[in-house]
């Protein structure tokens, strides 16, 4: 794996490498950074040790130093993963409808959908959340922001569109609350997949916010059908 410069941002190859250097690169990282939320995952955070690391890695003690540094740095590489991944699947999905509840349920969707498929760094997410210092966590903040921005400008697009009277920010952060915790009682036997999920929770949700829209039960019907 090529070694991690403490003067280039930790997760990107070194310049000049072949277009084979750089997969392989990326290929490594996510298995480390896989067997990190796995630990993670099981011990927590400041429970978890640069040895711990290493023994699930398979890298030398040594080498995780050489390339990370500090497991915070690691811990760092599984956010930023992941709310960019998110943020740019929710990005490239919303363009594909300009419906204000239809957007919703994307988002609502997007997000199940990677959440469930990534209960364990879901976990971590959730309780390390403020365990970022020294300026890393600064720039996942600012991921994080972008992110509920976006729910946020959904929301006043939905209460614009159809006239409803409800406060956008705490229809926003009690959206992600129905989200972000479903992993400590999610059973896709009995609940379903994400798609039945986001279809399940949005009618939910989408209820009590536009529950002073008469037509709100005939477009919700729409809606669904739609995703």
């Amino acid at each position: 794996m090529p070694r991690v410069s403490p003067n280039r941002a930790p997760g990107r190859p070194p310049r000049g490498h072949s277009p084979a250097s750089d997969a392989r690169f990326h290929r490594r990282l996510g298995e480390v950074l896989g067997h990190a939320t796995e630990v993670f995952c099981e011990k927590g955070y400041e429970g978890a040790s640069m040895r711990d690391l290493s023994r699930a890695s398979g890298m030398s003690l040594a080498g995780l130093y050489h390339y990370f540094g500090s497991k915070e740095r690691l811990l760092y590489l599984i956010q930023k993963e992941t709310f960019t991944t998110i943020l740019q699947k929710l990005k490239t999905r919303l363009e594909e409808s300009d419906e204000p509840e239809q957007r919703v349920r994307i988002f609502i969707l997007n997000h199940l959908e990677y959440f469930l498929a990534n209960q364990e760094g879901m976990k971590v997410l959730s309780h390390e959340d403020e365990a970022l210092k020294n300026g890393l966590g600064s720039e996942i903040a600012a991921i994080k922001r972008e992110y509920y921005r976006i729910c946020l400008g959904l929301m006043e697009a939905l209460k614009r569109e159809r006239h409803l009277d409800f406060d956008a920010r705490t229809a926003v952060m009690s959206l992600f609350g129905m989200m972000n915790w479903i992993y400590t009682w999610y059973n896709p036997r009995v609940d379903g997949n994400a798609r039945e999920l986001a279809q399940r929770m949005g009618d939910i949700f989408l209820s009590g916010v536009m529950s002073g829209d008469p037509r709100s039960t005939r477009r919700r019907s729409r809606a669904r059908h739609k995703l």
